[in-house]
């Protein structure tokens, strides 16, 4: 996680915690008074708090989560004003980030787009027109995976598969992502969907044919046993550590292009930043402002009107000087982030001729490295 932040330059360290249980076998009352509990635990002993340790959600949790350890924190630091920014991934009411939901998603597909208008990626793939028409399978279909699938079919892409723990489907000239979900809703499994062709074996699907393989499930998916029939041209590494080191190296002798879970999967980290900065300066992004741009953006377009001689309709005018709204500063701010870091990234493995995993890890490094050395020492040995 330290790693991961320096990436995308955001000012955390890195820890993780975690309760080993499966949610699903507990009740939501049962959950909360374990997560109330664990969360007791961390305030006793101080790993908890806005300036010390601010956890965020992972496999298992959600916005429900978060809330109740935000509310647990509250009342042990009964005086603590930003005791809001103690968590991340929030629900809205509660002093969460609207963009939140979808962040890590959409850092994925930003992160895929950006590296597919690189030359080098571009003659290495064959890959030269964007995301239409790319063909994709995503090996889960949680929160990641399905904002993932969402936001690459509405700019283009096809979904032919989808992966998860109960099997996969299938379709060649490409998947409603809404109604598959709809589907697995109702029906808890991808069996019986009427527009693809569903096996039991989902994990198959990682060796099918397409462009890009998305794997946004669990760790550890893609090893020695299977790397030499993976047919994708780039893996896009939505979860953390789906690939082992023996499956990247035999990946990366056989020309495939890995992004890196250390970039890619780093929406969540950055949008929670933003949570964490929205809950530090108590006020909503765009509140202060959006009133302010739609007043300068109404004059220039007046003036515009009166040189042009036609006046805009109501429609366009409606368009043209809308202010921002917290969700799409969010979605701005996380799309800068992630092209840069693309740029980072993609400028170190072409320059000492390394992958881009190694890449990344050698930013970071020299960015904490820079860091410490800056910052000098107060203890000297």
């Amino acid at each position: 996680m330290t790693f991961k932040c320096a990436v995308v330059d955001v000012p955390f360290g890195g820890a993780k915690g975690g309760i080993c249980i499966d949610p699903k076998k507990y009740t939501k009352e049962q959950l909360e008074r374990i997560t109330r509990r664990y969360t007791m635990e961390l305030c006793q002993k101080n790993f908890i708090g806005p300036g010390i340790d601010v956890p965020a959600p992972d496999v298992g949790t959600g916005p429900d989560v978060m809330s109740w350890i935000q509310d647990t924190y509250r009342q042990f630091n009964v005086t603590d004003v930003n005791a809001a920014g103690c968590v991340t991934g929030k629900p809205i009411s509660q002093g969460g980030v609207r963009g939140r939901m979808e962040a890590t998603g959409l850092g994925v597909y930003y992160g895929v787009r950006e590296f597919l208008t690189f030359p080098e990626i571009q003659a290495a793939t064959g890959i030269t027109n964007g995301l239409k028409d790319t063909k994709i399978i995503i090996q889960g279909f949680g929160n990641v995976g399905y904002w993932a699938a969402k936001f690459f079919e509405r700019n283009g892409a096809k979904i032919i598969g989808v992966a998860e723990r109960e099997g996969g489907i299938f379709n060649e000239n490409g998947l409603s992502v809404e109604a598959l979900l709809q589907h697995r809703k109702q029906t808890g499994t991808f069996e019986g969907f009427p527009d693809g062709t569903f096996t039991n074996d989902g994990k198959a699907l990682l060796e099918a044919e397409c462009d890009i393989l998305i794997p946004a499930a669990l760790e550890g998916q893609i090893t020695t046993a299977n790397a030499s029939r993976i047919k994708a041209k780039i893996i896009g590494e939505a979860a953390n550590g789906p690939v082992t080191p023996g499956a990247h190296d035999i990946l990366v002798k056989k020309g495939v292009t890995i992004i890196p879970d250390l970039y890619l999967n780093a929406g969540g980290v950055t949008v929670s930043y933003f949570e964490w900065l929205k809950n530090l300066s108590h006020v909503r992004f765009g509140r202060l402002n959006k009133k302010w741009d739609e007043q300068g953006k109404q004059r220039l377009v007046e003036l515009v009107e009166k040189e042009a001689g036609r006046n805009l309709t109501e429609s366009e005018r409606r368009n043209i000087i809308h202010g921002a709204e917290e969700h799409e500063l969010v979605y701005s701010g996380l799309e800068d982030t992630m092209i840069s870091a693309a740029r980072e990234t993609h400028a170190t493995a072409v320059k000492n001729g390394v992958d881009h995993r190694t890449a990344a890890f050698l930013n970071a490094i020299h960015k904490i490295s820079a860091v410490y050395e800056g910052s000098g020492m107060l203890f000297m040995s």
